[in-house]
């Protein structure tokens, strides 16, 4: 871990679960590289928001759908390190963007899960080992999978798969880079309003019954309670936690 303040770099850091966990570490003392793939108008107000707390932040477009853009992009954080922080390393990577796709088993399409593989799995794989490089020894890796790779609820078979294999490749990032002293856990949120999948938990009343119904605390989550989270499983007191997957449901189908 670098002795100077810490510097996350978070996928998807525009909206949702990703703009609050990036709002969660700024609170927490660290400095934040925020990709999106369109909206750079909600990129620059995270940036915005982030240097209001005193801590300093780069907004940076990356298609995590478009491997063959990651050396380029990789070039493009070893820029901003330069000219923001004078530093060549930056110490937590978390894997949070994707898209969510609700299609049966017998409906889902070859394009569907072609997509879904591009962004959610061959993705966070070939964009780790692209910024491998500029990860500081004794830093952090969190992805991002979903309770859905552990409970079934149709509709989800395609996306579901993806996160499975994002929690079996953690274990093995943490064996790999571990002589690195890197540690990498996955964080599995349960249901959370937010736009994510077009809104559905949020905006679909009976959904979002039935979720707070089955979950022991009650409620559908909300994206402060995965922040908070993501921001607490890189804190420094928590470097001893590896290869892990934690789950942030408030305890969904128990």
């Amino acid at each position: 871990m670098s002795e100077h303040t810490p510097i996350a770099l978070i996928t998807g850091g525009s909206r949702g679960l990703g703009r609050n966990a990036a709002l969660k570490l700024a609170d927490a003392g660290t400095d934040v590289i925020v990709t999106y793939r369109g909206n750079r108008d909600d990129a620059r107000q995270v940036v915005a928001d982030i240097e209001s707390k005193g801590r300093k932040a780069v907004a940076l477009q990356l298609d995590v759908s478009d491997s063959g853009s990651f050396p380029a992009f990789a070039d493009q954080v070893r820029g901003a390190l330069q000219d923001t922080w004078q530093r060549a390393r930056f110490d937590y990577l978390v894997n949070n963007a994707g898209i969510g796709i609700h299609a049966s088993f017998a409906d889902t399409s070859e394009q569907q899960f072609d997509e879904l593989m591009n962004i959610q799995l061959k993705g966070p794989f070939f964009l780790t080992q692209a910024l491998l490089p500029l990860i500081a020894d004794g830093g952090r890796i969190l992805n991002v999978s979903t309770g859905l790779a552990r409970f079934a609820l149709p509709g989800f078979a395609a996306y579901a798969t993806m996160k499975g294999g994002i929690e079996v490749l953690t274990r093995y990032l943490a064996k790999e880079l571990g002589p690195r002293g890197i540690a990498v856990n996955v964080i599995a949120p349960g249901a959370i309003e937010t736009d994510f999948g077009g809104g559905a938990v949020r905006d679909n009343q009976d959904m979002n019954a039935f979720i707070a119904s089955q979950t022991a605390l009650g409620r559908v989550g909300l994206p402060d309670d995965i922040g908070g989270v993501i921001a607490s499983l890189l804190a420094p007191e928590n470097g001893w936690i590896n290869a892990q997957r934690i789950e942030a449901s408030g305890g969904m189908f128990l």
